[in-house]
């Protein structure tokens, strides 16, 4: 099943839908309270204004989590998660500008896999976590990448306005372990891997991180990036392509 968020062509509020074919099915209640209902309202997709298909209360990201991202740095590989957080007001959906803050020159895309919580988890087992996910998503961790290799910590050069699109749909019957990933940078491909190179998996992530906060329905996890990342500049279009998910596509101002 895939999810979307979007907005209300008359109301302008926001609301679930189930995406069938080409159309939108309005949902009654939304994907974290429980059984989705589907209702008679319906619109085609190609009018409506996809928005994130969720409003995380967080986003935690994941650093050097690809093996040919490491090998790409030439940097060993991380025994636990290293761990970051992307506010909530980075957050943009699909087709939204990204845009060039002034105090940086060196502004790069990475294409990831998202997980998108749908229960409440605290302290949870690998073994369990399947249980609290509702699905995947593209992201793009948009990095000022002067910024962070300037600053000691990630904080400021992942948490501009705009840094964080996520999108196009939540995929609710994704297997994560083993999907192609690209980026494309003006229609040219700029990254090209697969989930089977993350160093630490989907499971052991959502275990993690669970242990050391407690992760919200619609929060989002950020899994990483592989080889290839590079920058954007005002006027760039950018895509992040998941195998069974679709393509997350924003333009940089």
């Amino acid at each position: 099943m895939k999810l979307v968020r979007f907005e209300r062509p008359k109301s302008k509020d926001a609301v679930y839908g189930i995406l069938e074919g080409d159309a939108v099915s309005v949902i009654v209640a939304s994907p974290f309270e429980g059984l989705i209902v589907g209702s008679s309202e319906t619109y085609p997709l190609d009018e409506i204004k996809l928005l994130s298909p969720c409003a995380p209360s967080k986003v935690v990201a994941v650093g050097l989590n690809y093996r040919d991202h490491a090998e790409e740095l030439g940097m060993s590989l991380p025994e636990e998660p290293l761990i970051f957080l992307k506010p909530p007001s980075a957050v943009i959906g699909p087709g939204d500008q990204i845009v060039i803050p002034d105090m940086s020159k060196q502004v790069e895309y990475e294409a990831e896999l998202a997980v998108v919580m749908g229960k409440r988890a605290s302290k949870i087992g690998k073994s369990e976590a399947h249980r609290y996910v509702l699905g995947f998503t593209c992201l793009n961790d948009v990095t000022a990448r002067d910024l962070q290799k300037k600053d000691i910590q990630f904080t400021r050069s992942k948490s501009f306005d705009t840094f964080c699109p996520i999108g196009p749909y939540i995929d609710t019957e994704l297997d994560p372990s083993s999907l192609t990933i690209r980026s494309f940078l003006n229609g040219e491909k700029r990254q090209d891997s697969n989930t089977n190179n993350l160093i630490h998996k989907v499971p052991e992530l959502v275990s993690f991180i669970s242990h050391v906060m407690t992760l919200e329905p619609g929060d989002v996890i950020a899994t990483g990036t592989p080889y290839g990342v590079g920058k954007i500049e005002s006027g760039d279009e950018i895509s992040v392509e998941i195998e069974g998910i679709g393509r997350l596509t924003n333009f940089v101002i």
